[in-house]
């Protein structure tokens, strides 16, 4: 019997793939070009016909129809074996068997879940953030998920906006960093313990207007290119195999439909050839959004700007796309080019040959339940330290206050669904472990629940949150238990579901009566450390005045709780540092380190009457047990000239008793120029680890991949010759500085 050459696997992918796409018919072609939910077999009495049924009821019905015809490319959110394998089977039975391609939002874990992707940024270190993300990879993949949905690499200025829990904050060289560590981490060699990564969303999806999801984004060429940009270059040179198309208008175009963003930006200027799909129901959007004429107008237009695949949930735009050929809209040879990037894909992913999982495979869920600990120690942050307090002296009695020092769900945070609770150590857990029997709870005041429900819920319904009736004497419970305490770790923050997609804020406050409980607690007397389980920053004037100790643990992770502890105890001194500006409260919003320098410089801290302009704290702050030395700041000369690379290198010394780790950071001013650029911009840091009294020398390089930037007069990339302010320290407000001059 005759092999067909798609099916032969010594061929060379592009041979296969050409004599696939040659045998396709054009419903064939635009059903690889689709991505449909589902969420299980479907559910229809019996006698019932399906298309009586509301169109979410006929969904499941109407995707098996297609996968076993052949017209449907790829499935989203199917999380097991089982399930993966019938809908394969289906898929490799129909006239030409081709596999079905499954994506899942594998954001921070699978089973095992890492800390929330903010907090993986503020441990400042691209080699645990990579490794894991391969961690949730190999998880993934063993369930059959060959795609991730990730990483959301989206700069967020605004933090009321409830997906800046998923990115790495506000700066694009940080987040430049952090984007390619996770395309790294997840998708590596594409073996069979990676996933095809897709970061998203391209493009500006973090500047919606008021922080509110799903708003329209208006941002200037400069900010787009300097800022909101860059982390989606390092992705695509990372290799990145897909990239997600964001559904927000952009500058008043919906950038799914958006030709210049994703022609001209993606694939020309940045050389991506991989495929590109819609975030959810974003082709269907364009009609939505007054773009698109009717579906048939969407999905030839979302095709001809250069998205590749439809993700949907039901009746996808791109099915009309023979219709769209037929009436002229897109040529045959345009669906064509998408399909052969789509198949590339399957083809290096090895699925003809492989595209079964095995239902049998496990996991080292111990090593890999290391891997969270470990990653949920760097990235936790010390904001106050005053008196030492910390790390804590064996204390006899230890007061734990608060709901989500035991929440085994919250302490996961947002954008997981494959996780096991189970396996959740809490904060209390934590404590318990490494303190002992001294170790005791109290819940206090109940955390108010979402006031709207989130459209997640119907994967994820929320649990039942307790009544506020009994505020009151669970408040008095809590003091009192505090009150006899050598030491109270007092829990506050926001519940997972509070955050993410779909959950934005119009406040930064504590919900609920936390504050109330937390000035009573304080007023005991008793030394209060204050644990913050957070994806955002929240109002802490009150607790930064009178609490001694403040450390923002984020929503640490399967192992959380016991990293939690360690940095408590000492065991590990933190180095986690701010991957954003800290605000006062929502009123200074947006607030960035890399402002301009305005014409009034003198009064940048004045501008609110009532308010200081200050942040709370500050970009890349963050404290430690140690202390730390920064000197002799220096330049392998003093100029470099315009297009040439120079070494600017700074001595560190570990001034104290005990080995910890540091964070150096790398900050620069342009004085003047063909444009003006911010006060101080992050173009470098290290994560190192000092043994006491060791002084270790950091060099990094400054050159055309730091010093250009997009400038609005020329309207393209340029580097000027100037005169460069250089800072070394350990946070954005670093103070030992010395000057480079960029000579023509």
């Amino acid at each position: 019997m005759t092999t067909l050459p798609y099916l032969d696997p010594d061929l060379p992918v592009a041979d296969r793939v050409a004599d696939l796409l040659s045998r396709l018919t054009l419903e064939e072609k635009a059903g690889q070009l689709t991505q449909f939910f589902y969420f299980g077999s479907p559910q229809v009495p019996d006698g019932v016909d399906v298309a009586s049924l509301p169109p979410e009821q006929q969904a499941p019905v109407r995707v098996e129809e297609a996968v076993r015809d052949g017209r449907a490319g790829s499935l989203l959110f199917v999380r097991d074996a089982g399930t993966v394998n019938r809908m394969q089977r289906m898929a490799m039975r129909s006239r030409l068997g081709v596999p079905l391609l499954f994506g899942f939002d594998v954001v921070h874990g699978m089973r095992t879940i890492l800390p929330v992707p903010i907090a993986l940024a503020a441990s400042w270190c691209p080699e645990t953030i990579e490794a894991g993300q391969a961690v949730a990879a190999r998880e993934a993949r063993a369930l059959g998920i060959h795609w991730t949905f990730a990483p959301m690499i989206d700069i967020a200025r605004d933090p009321r906006w409830g997906r800046i829990v998923e990115g790495a904050g506000e700066d694009p060289y940080l987040g430049a960093a952090v984007a390619a560590a996770q395309v790294r981490g997840f998708q590596g060699d594409l073996g069979p313990d990676r996933l095809v990564a897709g970061p998203k969303h391209f493009a500006g999806y973090g500047a919606a207007r008021g922080g509110r999801d799903y708003d329209d984004a208006d941002i200037s060429d400069s900010e787009l290119w300097n800022v909101y940009l860059p982390p989606f270059r390092a992705a695509v040179d990372a290799g990145a195999l897909n990239v997600m198309s964001a559904y927000m208008d952009l500058n008043g175009v919906p950038a799914s439909g958006n030709r210049w963003l994703l022609t001209d930006v993606l694939r020309e200027s940045f050389g991506f050839a991989g495929f590109v799909v819609s975030d959810a129901n974003a082709v269907r959007s364009l009609e939505v959004q007054h773009f698109a004429r009717d579906l048939t107008d969407a999905g030839a237009r979302a095709l001809d700007a250069g998205l590749d695949m439809e993700m949907c949930m039901y009746d996808p735009a791109f099915a009309r796309l023979p219709e769209a050929v037929a009436a002229g809209l897109v040529t045959e040879e345009q669906i064509d080019t998408a399909v052969r990037r789509v198949l590339t894909v399957k083809f290096r992913l090895g699925l003809f040959e492989n595209p079964y999982a095995d239902e049998g495979r496990t996991h080292d869920l111990a090593a890999h339940r290391d891997t969270a600990r470990v990653a949920a120690e760097r990235s936790i942050v010390l904001l106050k330290n005053d008196g030492g307090l910390l790390p804590l002296a064996a204390p006899a009695r230890i007061a734990v206050v608060g709901e989500l020092a035991t929440a085994t769900r919250d302490s996961l945070g947002p954008w997981v669904f494959g996780h096991d609770t189970g396996e959740t150590v809490t904060v209390l857990d934590g404590l318990r472990a490494r303190f002992g029997d001294g170790v005791t709870h109290a819940p206090g005041v109940h955390l108010p629940g979402r006031v709207f429900p989130s459209i997640f819920d119907q994967m994820e319904p929320p649990p039942a949150i307790p009544s506020g009736d009994q505020d009151d004497a669970e408040i008095d419970r809590a003091v009192a238990l505090a009150a006899g305490a050598d030491v109270a770790v007092v829990v506050v923050g926001q519940r997972q579901n509070q955050i993410g997609e779909n959950a934005s804020s119009a406040t930064l406050d504590l919900p609920g009566r936390q504050l109330e409980q937390l000035r009573r607690i304080t007023a005991t007397g008793t030394p209060v450390v204050l644990v913050v389980m957070s994806g955002r920053p929240l109002d802490l004037r009150w607790a930064d005045a009178h609490v001694p100790a403040i450390v923002q643990a984020w929503y640490p992770g399967t192992s959380g709780g016991h990293a939690v502890a360690a940095v408590l105890a000492g065991d590990v001194s933190p180095a986690g540092r701010l991957p954003f500006t800290w605000p006062r409260h929502a009123g200074q919003v947006p607030m960035i380190y890399a402002h301009h320098r305005t014409f009034a410089p003198q009064d940048q801290d004045k501008r609110y009457w009532e308010e200081e302009s200050t942040p709370l704290y500050p970009f890349g702050h963050g404290l430690s047990y140690a202390s730390f030395d920064y000197a002799n700041l220096r330049t392998a000369a003093g100029t470099v000239a315009v297009g040439a690379t120079t070494e600017v290198s700074v001595d560190v010394t570990n001034t104290s008793a005990r080995e910890a780790d540091e964070v150096v950071q790398l900050y620069i001013h342009q004085r003047y120029g063909s444009a003006s650029r911010p006060v101080r911009e992050l173009k470098g840091f290290r994560r190192l680890t000092l043994a006491p009294g060791e002084t270790r020398t950091v060099t990094f390089p400054l050159g055309p991949a730091e010093l250009s930037y997009w400038n609005a007069a020329t309207r393209t990339v340029v580097q000027d010759a100037t005169t460069l302010d250089v800072w070394a320290g350990g946070s954005s407000t670093a103070t030992l500085s010395t000057r480079l001059e960029v000579t023509p």
